[in-house]
């Protein structure tokens, strides 16, 4: 598309401004000043504050009688935030971003004041993250909130917030943030690469991102870290990451990815580190019984029934003596009811909730076990697995998925399917790595020093170097 500047000429000016702006939404407002010369103000009628734009910008001009140039013009226009323009396109995305532009006879730039209003929810902990001890703020949908609450945590001239624009339509603003000298440089320019690379009509949140970010975009792990709080983002920055706000999303990014992450919580931070490690390992142990009980369950009644004790195996074997379906189909089927359960309840408004678990634990639980349909120990089991997936709950959609893999396997061949499902699943994250960082680390490769803050947490007085698997410049954190 060629390129229009401002010429000078009001008429034609503001006419090749409204064809690119033909919405009715789009206001515009006509005055002079005190050389009787011609102005024309564009603006979003819902995006902008009418008050602050009279008082700051149309007021002061209407009473200028200096020369035409917009760089002196610009300094009688009260706001803080003022800018000039020449390309007609740059001028609309700034209108349909919030910001005025103001147009004169004579002119050879436009004015764009910034004037925009914003209108967000508070600033409340994040209802996927709640805390017992710790910080209880949370990301927003407004990029500028979230910015000011990163920088408000690190007071340091090291801390670069660098705007870009991602998407043709939605031109949705996005902070790449990162620690000068901290996080590597080769990361922070990747991740630039990858966002300015980017080409979509729309962003509507940052989940969209994470395709564009990872090497391997249809990996069954996802590779791009997550949060919701600004003290976590802010400790992983300082331990050498970058990191991504997106505009109209309270879920953070941050890169490199390493799959212990979503073991710990900020709460193992502000608690004592036997506690933090205790409930590290508890989260280890319920996600490992929530993937791999079922599928034993299922192995152990079609292949190897000495694997279970003898008194277990006879309660079993009456509760299934006159259960029509076979193991695999019947633990199978248990599962599907229960995901069917979880996403029903996520989707029903919060008032029906309360029905759907009495529907869900008395009429297709109770009464499935006593018509004979299901056995008392699958609902058992299944629930133990449900509850173990939520132990974890940012590794929910991953874990969910090797659940059903392994039952599968285990129906087929048994223990066998099992051992050679998980050897197939090591080697896949052993293998996967993102910004040059092993997915595994720092189990595989293998790094010592790392191990201080993993599944068990040393006191925080002897994690004085940062993780040696983000390979940070500034090694030492504290001395």
């Amino acid at each position: 598309m060629e390129k229009k500047e401002i010429s000078g000429n009001l008429t034609s000016d503001a006419r090749t401004l409204k064809t690119l702006l033909p919405a009715q939404d789009i206001l515009t407002f006509d005055f002079s000043d005190g050389k009787s010369r011609k102005y024309v103000c564009f603006f979003a009628d819902a995006l902008t504050d009418k008050d602050l734009l009279a008082e700051q910008a149309l007021r002061p001009l209407g009473r200028y009688a200096g020369a035409p140039e917009a760089k002196t013009m610009a300094t009688h226009v009260l706001s803080p935030e003022v800018r000039t323009g020449k390309d007609f396109q740059k001028l609309a995305e700034e209108v349909l971003a919030g910001n005025p532009v103001v147009l004169w006879e004579g002119a050879d730039e436009g004015l764009i004041v910034g004037t925009k209003k914003i209108t967000v929810r508070a600033v409340a902990e994040p209802p996927t993250d709640v805390a017992i001890k710790g910080p209880r703020e949370g990301f927003i949908e407004d990029v500028k909130t979230n910015t000011s609450l990163v920088r408000r945590r690190l007071k340091t001239g090291e801390l670069m917030i660098e705007m870009l624009t991602v998407g043709r339509r939605s031109a949705t603003s996005v902070a790449l943030c990162w620690l000068e000298g901290t996080c590597r440089e080769d990361v922070v320019e990747e991740v630039r690469k990858k966002l300015s690379a980017i080409d979509i009509d729309a962003v509507p949140d940052s989940s969209y991102l994470t395709r564009f970010l990872t090497e391997r975009p249809y990996s069954l792990v996802k590779q791009v870290g997550t949060t919701e709080k600004p003290d976590i983002f802010c400790a992983k920055l300082a331990e050498g990451r970058a990191g991504i706000l997106v505009d109209g999303s309270p879920i953070a990014l941050t890169v490199p990815y390493l799959l212990v992450e979503d073991f710990q919580s900020s709460e193992d931070y502000f608690v004592p580190a036997y506690r933090a490690t205790f409930t590290r390992l508890l989260r280890l142990f319920a996600l490992l019984v929530a993937i791999y009980l079922p599928a034993f369950y299922v192995a152990a009644q079609l292949f190897k029934l000495q694997l279970l004790p003898v008194k277990l195996l006879l309660t079993i074997a009456g509760s299934i003596r006159d259960i029509p379906l076979s193991p695999s189909l019947e633990m199978l089927l248990v599962l599907l009811v229960l995901e069917v359960l979880n996403e029903a309840s996520i989707r029903m408004p919060k008032y029906v909730g309360m029905a759907l678990s009495v529907v869900g634990a008395l009429v297709l639980g109770e009464t499935a076990v006593s018509a004979g349909f299901v056995s008392t120990p699958a609902i058992i089991i299944v629930a133990f697995s449900g509850i173990g997936l939520y132990a974890v709950p940012n590794l929910i959609e991953e874990t969910s998925v090797l659940r059903l893999a392994m039952l599968l396997a285990a129906g087929s061949v048994g223990t066998y399917g099992i051992v050679l499902l998980t050897a197939l699943t090591l080697v896949y994250l052993v293998s996967t790595e993102n910004f040059g960082v092993p997915l595994g680390a720092p189990f595989a490769p293998f790094i010592r020093r790392d191990l201080r803050d993993t599944f068990v947490k040393y006191n925080l007085l002897s994690l004085k170097e940062r993780p040696a698997s983000l390979s940070s410049p500034n090694k030492r954190r504290q001395k």
